[in-house]
């Protein structure tokens, strides 16, 4: 738990690095992968020795499924945001507890917990008061791209359960440098000046590199719905940061519905650390 809760925090500073970027946003998707890829390769470099690349081939086509799916989590957040807005983004992905236990239970029979149900729904009609948006018919490419982003999570978080041999790892420097050249053709091709490098680099290797690594680590011990549960902290943390350091204020509705996604989370907690008292 708390290494996904520690992923959660990180995920949540990306706004604070677009903020400081003034960049578009193919430009940023594209170094932003590439620092993250480049971060990933050295860290299963140093982890297996070179051998890597031989054990993410050698695991067949689970191994192709989960690059696919990497990417597709990977790129869809942002290619979502470019085609709709951040509230409809937001509802959709808060669908994530739900959907992570769904396809766990598909998947694995995975045991789906009343609490996680419970805390779950309270937690998406948080992000919905949040969100206080009614979705337009010229929404639906940007919803159905972040619909198939939040898929691609979920099933990467039971993956990461379900073959617990398999190194997430090289799994996502592929996926992030699969998805930094999708964005070449178009991005600027001009260099960005170094204080602009500096925060790329940043914001590839915290919120994608070592985020999605804590993230995965964390999920294969804990149930699938419960991590994207915990990981729900992303979407209220977001709008936090963003106040606390650009004065952007997030308004009474972002407040309520951010203090329903905390109080869901924190129902949940509760009640598992009272089973484990039990125990």
């Amino acid at each position: 738990m708390a290494l996904v809760f520690t992923a959660a925090v990180m995920w949540s500073t990306a706004g604070l690095f677009v903020r400081l970027l003034d960049l578009d946003v193919w430009t940023i998707l594209a170094w932003r992968s590439l620092f993250a890829a480049a971060s990933l390769a050295v860290i299963a470099g140093l982890r297996h020795r070179g051998a890597a690349l031989s054990g993410l081939l050698a695991s067949g086509p689970v191994g192709l499924l989960a690059i696919a799916l990497s990417t597709v989590s990977i790129g869809g957040y942002v290619i979502s945001l470019k085609l709709t807005s951040v509230a409809n983004v937001m509802v959709i992905y808060a669908t994530v507890p739900l959907i992570t236990a769904g396809i766990a239970w598909l998947w694995m029979r995975e045991r789906i917990d009343r609490r996680v149900l419970v805390a779950s729904v309270i937690a998406l009609c948080g992000v919905a008061v949040m969100a206080g948006t009614q979705t337009r018919m010229l929404d639906l490419a940007g919803n159905a791209v972040a619909l198939i982003m939040t898929l691609a999570f979920g099933m990467q978080l039971v993956m990461a359960r379900r073959y617990r041999t398999l190194d997430m790892g090289p799994v996502n420097a592929v996926g992030a440098l699969l998805v930094a050249l999708l964005c070449l053709p178009l991005m600027q091709h001009d260099l960005p000046g170094t204080r602009d490098l500096v925060v790329l680099a940043l914001f590839g290797i915290t919120t994608t590199s070592v985020a999605y690594s804590l993230f995965m680590i964390g999920g294969r011990y804990i149930p699938s719905g419960e991590a994207g549960l915990i990981g729900m902290i992303d979407v209220v943390l977001a709008p936090f940061w963003v106040w606390l350091l650009f004065a952007e204020d997030p308004g009474a509705a972002a407040l309520l519905g951010g203090a329903l996604v905390l109080a869901a989370t924190g129902y949940y907690l509760w009640g598992q650390r009272r089973k484990a008292a039990v125990d």
